[in-house]
């Protein structure tokens, strides 16, 4: 819960959600009656006015474990779970509704950062390209819950550019601290470097022609 009193409503990432609401319940008690239930008696069978007493503050028990869960979760999907009748009714509908995307997100993450393990910079690719292609892996990520800082992303390019780069990458590295350079400076280095060596190489070229000439 905030500081204002209430929950920070689910948000789509089920297991987070579900892992703060479930240690909030337990400390306020009431966790048993989400995870179990309220077992309601038959009609035909009597209780004992100890046994009344028991199921009466069940039922109590429940009715404020789920008015917690109404206000942990977003109007938007509250609308699909006002007909359940009980705690346990709303949690189990909550668990079937996303836990099963959760774990498709897991796997679609680990895909993820396999493939930004494996990218690597063409030797004819252009620092532009080489950028954009790592930002949309980058932001895929980030759209499946993992925290992409940009140093991971400025280390990843450093580490990935093509060979004839190298001798930039130290130049970088010796005279930028990597942990605070932003992505548009890094970026912008990079491209004048990458103009240099395509202004030296026409030069080159224009060398050559004229000699053979």
């Amino acid at each position: 819960m905030s500081s204002q009193g209430h929950f920070v409503q689910f948000d789509g990432h089920y297991d987070h959600w579900s892992m703060l609401i479930e240690n909030f319940l337990h400390s306020k008690k009431y966790w048993h009656v989400v995870e179990s239930g309220v077992e309601t008696p038959n009609a035909d069978v009597a209780l004992t006015e100890t046994q009344q007493k028991e199921l009466e503050g069940m039922k109590l028990k429940d009715l404020k474990a789920k008015n917690y869960l109404f206000q942990a979760i977003d109007r938007s999907i509250l609308e699909t779970i006002l007909g359940k009748e009980t705690s346990k009714d709303i949690w189990d509908s909550m668990k079937k509704k996303y836990q099963g995307s959760n774990r498709t997100k897991r796997a679609q993450l680990q895909a993820l950062r396999k493939e930004l393990e494996m990218l690597h910079m063409k030797s004819d690719e252009s620092v532009t390209n080489y950028f954009a292609r790592t930002m949309t892996i980058a932001n895929k990520m980030q759209f499946h819950g993992e925290n992409m800082e940009d140093v991971v992303i400025a280390e990843k390019i450093l580490s990935s550019m093509a060979p004839k780069y190298n001798y930039v990458v130290c130049s970088i590295e010796e005279s930028e601290d990597v942990d605070t350079l932003s992505l548009d400076k890094l970026q912008s280095s990079l491209l004048v470097h990458e103009q240099k060596m395509n202004q030296d190489t026409i030069t080159e070229e224009q060398a050559l022609k004229a000699s053979t000439s």
